[in-house]
């Protein structure tokens, strides 16, 4: 009794590993182009990684930069010019990037006001933009 349990036992579990191979089968049939899709993209991730990771690890790149000297004002430029305390200090602070809105409620004046101390300062500048008088009064030595 023993060895036909044992033979029925053997052949059910040669059936269901049968099965199971076809069922695997039938899946990789049924969905080889997303696996070799998964495959493909698993290869490209594996050598982008391994590749980045080479290039970058050889290349360090120390450089020295000298921190910048106090900055001192042209005085002279700015008589010169014929800016105002107030113009400078407006150029000061569109330089670092405000509105006029901004600028207005910072030195407690109106829009109106500031965009007539920027209209001065281009035409004492020669500019026609903020970042060029910004550039320009950074060249001349008007703001740092």
């Amino acid at each position: 009794m023993l060895k036909h349990t044992l033979i029925f036992g053997a052949v059910a579990g040669l059936l269901i590993a049968c099965l199971k191979f076809i069922e695997y089968r039938w899946l990789v049939v049924a969905h080889s182009v997303e696996i070799y899709g998964a495959l493909v993209a698993a290869v490209f991730a594996a050598v982008g990684i391994w590749l980045g990771l080479k290039l970058t690890r050889e290349k360090v790149v120390v450089k020295e930069v000298q921190a910048p000297a106090e900055f001192i004002r042209d005085d002279a430029k700015v008589a010169e010019l014929g800016l105002t305390p107030r113009e400078l200090e407006m150029l000061v602070l569109i330089a670092l990037g405000l509105s006029n809105k901004e600028i207005a409620d910072k030195v407690f004046v109106s829009e109106n006001t500031v965009k007539t101390h920027l209209a001065r300062i281009f035409d004492k500048l020669g500019a026609k933009r903020r970042t060029q008088a910004v550039e320009r009064g950074r060249a001349l030595r008007l703001i740092p």
